[in-house]
């Protein structure tokens, strides 16, 4: 059923940009983002699912605008492309979601195939490192910026057959907490006006994996949608008190 937001959300007149947005965790977060009222546009390397993704947001929530741009997120220099055009489009932006996932593990440490680290650092690093290149800018100009990591406990803790995930992750955690550094130091006395934080989940799951592994428990995991309000839910809390923070919703590592 098609709801407007009417002007009542909370993220009314807010813009964040989702990349990664294709993706189960993508559309959750589209469909929350877009209930509380914020303009959205996502970005994905797939066209198809992306457009799958936007028109599902447009048809949940009929007076928001949600947009869909496809993005090689591995190219710094269309990231930027992409950052500029949707502040010059939308006259701002509030927010980076970085939902760009990807896993790959082996039995045991001595079988890991470093294959997986060369497709592992493109996928979790590489595109925090163009999203927040591009985004700082903007993200600071907002006044209310934020840039939101989604991670996973084992960055903290990993085992030896995710080597090559957990090292990934832990980068990319270091990289948005330099990032979190370099807005401490934009606001100066007065405290930063935008915020990088991560959030930590030991792992997600959403209808689809329930529905085809019925007799699975997922203990631990964090649905897709209790995510996306997590991740909604940030912008209601001060920059200071959440920049540079692991915001854990598993137990903590």
């Amino acid at each position: 059923m098609s709801t407007a937001t009417n002007g009542q959300g909370p993220l009314e007149g807010a813009v964040i940009a989702v990349a990664g947005a294709a993706g189960p965790a993508g559309r959750a977060t589209l469909l929350r983002l877009a209930e509380a009222g914020a303009t959205v546009v996502g970005a994905d390397a797939d066209a198809a699912r992306l457009a799958e993704a936007v028109d599902a947001a447009r048809y949940a929530h009929g007076g928001a605008t949600v947009t869909g741009d496809t993005v090689d997120l591995l190219d710094l220099d269309a990231t930027r492309a992409w950052a500029d055009r949707t502040e010059k489009e939308f006259g701002r932006i509030d927010g980076l979601v970085h939902l760009v996932g990807g896993w790959r593990g082996s039995a045991s440490f001595a079988e890991t195939d470093l294959a997986d680290w060369d497709l592992l650092e493109k996928l979790l690093i590489r595109t925090v490192q163009h999203t927040s290149l591009a985004f700082q800018g903007p993200l600071e100009r907002s006044g209310k910026g934020r840039f939101l990591l989604v991670s996973a406990a084992g960055a903290s803790k990993p085992t030896a057959g995710n080597a090559a995930y957990a090292a990934s992750k832990a980068a990319a955690e270091a990289w948005t907490l330099a990032l979190g550094d370099a807005f401490r130091k934009a606001g100066g006395e007065d405290g930063p006006k935008a915020a990088a934080a991560i959030l930590v989940v030991k792992a997600l799951v959403n209808d689809q994996m329930r529905a085809e592994r019925p007799h699975a428990k997922f203990a631990g995991f964090t649905d897709v949608k209790d995510l996306a309000q997590a991740v909604s839910g940030v912008w209601e809390r001060p920059a200071q008190e959440v920049n540079g923070q692991r915001l854990w919703l598993t137990p903590e590592a």
